[in-house]
């Protein structure tokens, strides 16, 4: 199995005969560029799409890949609505909460909620999206999530059991305590870390507590230290001192940059 990174909490992991990607999002303002998380050339060949949340850098081109590769899209119910007799998604790239994009290949599913399909065990995991500031030199404004807002809709994280591994992939979300009592030592585990001076994700402590819960084989910190918003490090993280914290647990940490791939053994 081999597990690439593509900043933000975009992901893709290959395994047999899987191309799993998660949240093909976009990266924004940097150099005023528009551009795919998840290169292009890799869109035909994905054979699953994993969505945890509407935003932009999560969800820009969910759509685009799906056209690409013909793969089901998965999702948080939310994601989808019946409108008018037609089955319309989120729209990656519209504004507001617009449900405008026609989808009919897809599986949606709840938080603790679990689906097979191809071969693959997929259950819901609980994940609350904090709030985001915005700021524009003098400007500044922030967006909470809330029930006719945007931003973090449709969060969910997942846990993947596809070819004897375990991964955990948690998108963007404050710290759960209680409700990931229920995940047990996966493999890997994908956590956001980069939610100290912006929190709408854990810090790097925050991080840390949800490892000691959850106890996983693998760590792989995301979500952090990314380009945007005029920036190149947007939701700044310590990652060496985070993996030298993770690996006092006595848990194998890896840092991944842009493009970086891990292979995992079936022995690991």
């Amino acid at each position: 199995m081999k597990i690439t990174h593509y900043l933000y909490n975009a992901f893709i992991i290959t395994s047999e005969n899987k191309k799993i990607a998660i949240d093909p999002g976009g990266l924004f303002f940097y150099f005023f560029r528009f551009t795919t998380l998840i290169p292009k050339s890799e869109w035909e060949s994905i054979t699953h799409i994993f969505v945890t949340h509407g935003d932009p850098d999560h969800h820009w081109h969910t759509d685009r890949v799906a056209e690409a590769s013909h793969a089901p899209i998965i999702c948080n119910e939310t994601m989808i609505r019946t409108i008018n007799g037609k089955i319309l998604m989120l729209g990656p790239r519209d504004k507001g909460l617009a449900f405008t994009t026609e989808v009919n290949n897809f599986r949606t599913l709840t938080v603790d909620e679990t689906i097979e399909l191809d071969g693959m065990s997929i259950t819901g995991i609980k994940t609350t999206h904090g709030s985001l500031k915005l700021k524009f030199g003098l400007f500044s404004k922030t967006l909470h999530p809330g029930p006719e807002e945007r931003i973090g809709w449709g969060s969910i994280g997942f846990q993947i059991i596809v070819d004897g591994k375990k991964i955990v992939n948690l998108g963007d979300t404050l710290l759960q305590e209680k409700e990931w009592q229920k995940i047990h030592e996966p493999d890997v585990l994908m956590i956001p870390i980069g939610g100290k001076m912006i929190h709408n994700t854990m810090d790097e402590q925050e991080a840390l507590q949800a490892i000691s819960i959850i106890k996983p084989k693998l760590v792989i910190p995301c979500h952090y230290n990314c380009p945007a918003f005029f920036t190149q490090k947007y939701n700044r993280a310590d990652d060496k001192m985070f993996k030298e914290e993770v690996e006092k647990m006595g848990i194998k940490c890896v840092i991944l940059r842009m493009g970086d791939s891990l292979e995992l053994n079936n022995d690991e």
